[in-house]
Order: C-alpha cells, then structure tokens, then sequence
C-alpha cells in the first residue's frame, strides 16, 4: 500500500511541483493539498495521512503552529519545507521542535547538483519518516525514572534547566529495553574507563536528539563535546546558539584554531569539515573546506577519525539518529584505538540509519533510547 501524502503550501505552483515529485515514486501518493495550515489541521484529522509536507509562512495559519495542532491531535510525520535563511534556520528549527520530524530546503538545487537528485532525496525523505508514523501513534506510556547505579535521587531531568527547555514533541517514552551490555535490573554501571573527549554525529531528527542529550548534562561536564549534524551552513550557527540558550553547557558554531575546552561542546559548521590538531590537552579545532568528494559536509567519519588520531582510547562517541551511514567508518577506527562507542537504539531514532549501520558492523558496544543517553554518559563519567 502507498504512503498517502498530504501536501501544504500557499504556492499553487510549489504545491503541484511537490506533487509531482511524491506521485512519481510509485511507493507514495499525494491524497490531498492544503493551502494553509488551518486547512492542513482539519485535513490531518479528517484524511489521516502517514506523511504531510509543510510550509513554514501561510496565510490563516503558519507552518509552525499547524504543527504543534497536528502534533497534539493527530501525530503525524511532518517534513518541513524552509528557505535557507538565518531567520528560516529559526523557524525551522521551532517547526523541529514543534514536532517536525525533517526539513528540506525549498529551493532542491541547494541540496542537489541536478533535478534527478533533488527528486530522490525527496522521495527517500518522505519514505523514511513514513516508517514512524505507526510509532508516533502508539499511546503514550508513563514509567518510572530509572535512576543510575551511583544515585538513586538524581537524574538527567533534575541537572537539566526544565525552566529553559521546552517540551519535545518528537521525544520517545521511556519504553525501550535497556541497553545490551552495561545495565543490571535498569541500572546502569560504569565500565570505569577515563575519557578526555565526547563526540556525537547525528543527522535526521539530530536537532531535537541532540537538544534532549546536552540540556541535561551540567555546566561542570569534564571534557569537551564534538557535535557532527547533518545541516546546511546557515542553519549550524542558529542552531548552536539555540542550544547554548537551552544547556548549562556551553555550545558554539566551530571555529577554525579555537582551543577545546571542557564544558564547551563546539557544532561543525555546515558546508565545512571539523577535525582536530594537537595532543590531548593542548588540542584546536580544525576546520577545513568541504570539498567536492565528500558526501556528507559535515562528515562525522571525518571528525571522528580524526578523534581517534589525536585521543587515541580516551574518546566516549556516539551515533545518533539519521540516514545513512554516516560514522560507521570513523566509530571503527575509534573503537580499533580502544574508545567507547554507542548507538542509539531504533524505537526512539526518526532514521534508523546511521546507528543502525554502526551496530550491524558490530562496533558499537551498547544501544541507548534517546531518553536515556544522557543518564548513561553522566553515570559513565561518574557525575551523579
């Protein structure tokens, strides 16, 4: 059966454009459009699609608001359309918030080098939120906290700024079994290794992923973070100042030579790559041109290859959410110098990718939901 599509935009041009894009992969089809987002709202409960494509600015209603209805009402996998502005980079990133599942730019040639490119990328992107739509409609569970071998009266949610950070809407209950290799009865051990660096490579569904893992680690955290995110170059500097507003950490866009810090996690900046030079404790940043033959700029194999040249067996690193297979490259080196590696596990990742192609090659030693990654490092680096 074809994932059915609903498809909001004011432009009647743009409209018919997408249309014609979906309707030309036989595994999908367009049911309906709406011209704005009130319209999108009473369409998504009426039509109930297992995809809807949306616009940011309409009339009558926004993107952004018609996201949060959606969300509240009828969950659905939303695909954000934005222009790729600082203020879209904003917008988008509310949308994300809001529950968007993905963005794409509205102008394909910012992300393709030709028409047939930018037709699949979209296709595949509907396709692959497609599969959450079963699990977004699951009735919510509420569970207990599991709190951490060390402590048994703190938890991420209790470091984390709850005043500052926002409901996410696109977050997983505290359903998914516990990961493989480092729990006993819910609780989980550390396995007594010292680390000097953190390095995190998502892509889709990365934003709100990430925003869930650094707001509840503590302004004290003891080493300095690498965040590889898929993400064109003018949303990397937006979003890494909405999540320095959001953490007791510190986060910032890289820059090229910048000294790394503990308590500062540093965003590769989009259309670039993000290494590091030097020798634990006297390391800098590294950024460097994308160039044409890399697929992915940011590249998380690049970054953490180039974690592993430097730390050698003092890296904690983990995979995130996203399509692909992006990191599975650079977690083996990393794990062939003795570092830890992780994975987060399918229920809680938009794209069970990335994390997945790093545990079919058997590199990643634990797979983690999303609302536990957190517990897990701060019990790993004996913070609670």
């Amino acid at each position: 059966m074809a994932v059915k599509v609903l498809v909001v935009d004011d432009s009647s041009f743009f409209r018919r454009r997408v249309s014609e894009i979906i309707n030309g992969d036989p595994r999908l089809e367009v049911i309906d459009c709406a011209v704005n987002g009130k319209e999108a709202v009473e369409k998504a409960a009426k039509l109930k699609p297992d995809v809807i494509t949306m616009d940011i600015e309409m009339p009558v209603m926004d993107g952004i608001t018609a996201v949060r209805e959606i969300m509240r009402t009828n969950p659905t996998p939303i695909l954000m359309f934005s222009s790729l502005t600082h203020d879209g980079a904003k917008a988008t990133l509310d949308a994300l918030d809001a529950g968007a599942l993905d963005f794409l730019p509205k102008k394909f040639e910012d992300i393709a080098r030709n028409r047939d490119e930018a037709v699949g990328l979209l296709q595949q992107r509907v396709s692959e939120i497609a599969r959450k739509r079963s699990f977004m409609r699951r009735p919510a569970v509420t569970s207990t906290p599991v709190t951490s071998s060390t402590s048994t009266a703190t938890s991420p949610s209790s470091i984390a700024r709850p005043a500052s950070t926002r409901p996410l809407a696109g977050s997983t209950p505290n359903t998914a079994p516990v990961a493989r290799s480092a729990s006993t009865g819910g609780r989980f051990k550390a396995t007594g290794k010292r680390y000097q660096l953190t390095a995190i490579g998502t892509s889709t569904g990365g934003p709100v992923a990430l925003q869930k893992v650094l707001s509840a680690l503590p302004a004290n955290f003891p080493m300095p973070i690498l965040l590889i995110q898929h993400m064109p170059s003018t949303f990397t500097a937006a979003f890494a100042q909405r999540l320095n507003g959001l953490c007791e950490i510190s986060v910032k866009e890289a820059q090229d030579g910048e000294p790394l810090k503990a308590g500062t996690a540093y965003l590769a900046p989009g259309g670039m790559q993000m290494m590091i030079d030097g020798r634990p404790g006297s390391t800098r940043v590294k950024i460097i041109d994308g160039g044409d033959r890399m697929n992915y700029k940011p590249c998380v194999d690049v970054t953490f290859g180039s974690a592993a040249n430097v730390y050698g067996d003092k890296v904690l690193s983990m995979v995130l959410t996203g399509m692909g297979a992006d990191g599975r490259d650079g977690a083996r080196m990393l794990k062939q110098q003795g570092s830890t590696v992780w994975a987060q596990d399918e229920d809680s990742c938009v794209v069970y990718g990335m994390p997945q192609a790093v545990a079919k090659a058997g590199i990643s030693t634990e797979d983690l939901p999303l609302d536990r990654i957190a517990e897990r490092i701060l019990v790993e680096l004996n913070l609670v």
